[in-house]
């Protein structure tokens, strides 16, 4: 049984073995000269100002975070809505696993609503 995997194994070997080669000959054939220019960061031909890292609010993440999060699940609703027509006749068990579905998503809304995250403050 695992001989059948064995041409899969081989390949993934390979694959990692040329991209080891790739990478170890290009640290030993590649450029060697490290200056301050060349290390520095390059701003369309303008002098960088300041640091290139600028510590960003947190806030910025949790928001991002959140959008996924309720973006994903509008991604669920999405299969559901399409099969729906064709399943009304048996019943409104699709429906109301539906609206259980979409209660759950309104109590997490309310929660991250109520701790604040969606305040900007």
């Amino acid at each position: 049984m695992l001989e059948n995997y064995t041409p899969l194994l081989l390949v993934f070997m390979l694959a990692a073995g040329f991209a080891f080669l790739l990478l170890t000959l290009s640290h030993l054939l590649g450029p060697k000269v490290k200056s301050a220019v060349k290390l520095s960061a390059y701003e369309s031909g303008v002098d960088p100002i300041g640091p290139a890292r600028v510590r960003i609010s947190i806030k910025y993440f949790l928001i991002a975070l959140l959008f996924v999060i309720f973006d994903i699940e509008i991604v669920f609703l999405f299969p559901w809505a399409v099969i729906f027509k064709d399943f009304v006749q048996s019943g409104s068990f699709i429906f109301f696993e539906m609206l259980v579905f979409m209660l759950i998503l309104l109590f997490g809304l309310v929660f991250v609503w109520k701790k604040g995250a969606l305040d900007w403050d």
